[in-house]
């Protein structure tokens, strides 16, 4: 019995020397980067770990065993495995439960929580142990908003290369209006940076017509003004499809689309055909002039 109980002393020693001594040489590479090595310390620090804990479980259920072996041999019980981790009494010490509350003739007894719960319990504790260093302390893996914030990352990261990929399939044929706000943008400074000189920055109109309107020399629609940019026009506008790329003829179109309606200040004069709101030839429109 000594020889047991000093095993689990030392074992238990060994246990709590370990883990600050590794916790610091945790943080010390933690310092210098590397975490790919932190990683694999961690690694062994908890497979260490896992490893003392279940030499001390074993030790202590053969201390246990010991102890019930003695027992049934001074009483002459026999419980199982399954009774003990259940926390079962037998009947014969039930005595040793009663309290000394009693109504109707009714007798609570005293049990103990069972053996499982306690294990359990003690699980959640280690659990606990290993998880507040790994997550909060040392930063190993991140946690839940830091890794949803870097899966979105990701997918930004993915949808641009995406997109730099089909860029190329876009064409006059096959173009779609774009409406989210943040692509929106992105035409617009594709806008201001290629079209607001002859178009102005707000689309009124300078040298080129006023695209705020209604009026279009040639076409409204997205597929229109796709077509309009891409290749340009016989009356001064150059095609643009060698400096800017499908995906930004496309993002600019739809900014310029967007104008529809805005009604800057120092508006040009309409010019070419009045087109309804979904951009197709409304048929009581009237031509106006042609010079761009």
């Amino acid at each position: 019995m000594k020889a047991i109980f000093r095993k689990i002393g030392i074992l238990a020693l060994f246990a709590l020397a370990s883990v600050p001594l590794k916790a610091q040489e945790v943080v010390a590479i933690q310092k210098s980067s590397e975490e790919e090595m932190i990683f694999w310390i961690l690694a062994f620090l908890i497979g260490l770990t896992a490893t003392i804990i279940i030499l001390l479980i074993i030790t202590v259920f053969q201390l246990l065993n010991l102890l019930q072996k003695e027992t049934n041999r001074v009483t002459g019980e026999h419980l199982s495995l399954w009774e003990r981790f259940i926390g079962f009494k037998p009947k014969s010490q039930e005595h040793k439960l009663l309290l000394d509350e009693e109504f109707d003739g009714i007798k609570e007894l005293d049990n103990p929580i069972p053996a499982w719960f306690n294990w359990f319990f003690g699980v959640t504790i280690a659990f606990a142990v290993l998880y507040l260093p790994i997550y909060h302390v040392w930063k190993v893996w991140d946690l839940q908003d830091a890794e949803y914030e870097k899966e979105v990352k990701i997918a930004e990261v993915k949808k641009e290369e995406y997109l730099k990929k089909v860029a190329n399939s876009i064409d006059e044929k096959n173009v779609k209006l774009i409406t989210d706000a943040k692509q929106i943008q992105k035409g617009a400074e594709v806008y201001k940076a290629n079209c607001a000189a002859c178009h102005g920055q707000k689309g009124e109109g300078l040298v080129g017509p006023n695209l705020t309107d209604e009026y279009w020399l040639y076409g409204g629609k997205i597929n229109d003004i796709f077509k309009t940019i891409k290749y340009g026009t016989q009356k001064g506008m150059p095609g643009w499809q060698k400096q800017l790329n499908p995906l930004q003829i496309q993002l600019v179109s739809s900014y310029i689309h967007s104008l529809k309606g805005t009604n800057p200040p120092n508006a040009k004069e309409p010019q070419g055909t009045k087109e309804s709101n979904e951009g197709n030839a409304n048929n009581e429109s009237k031509a106006v002039s042609q010079a761009n």
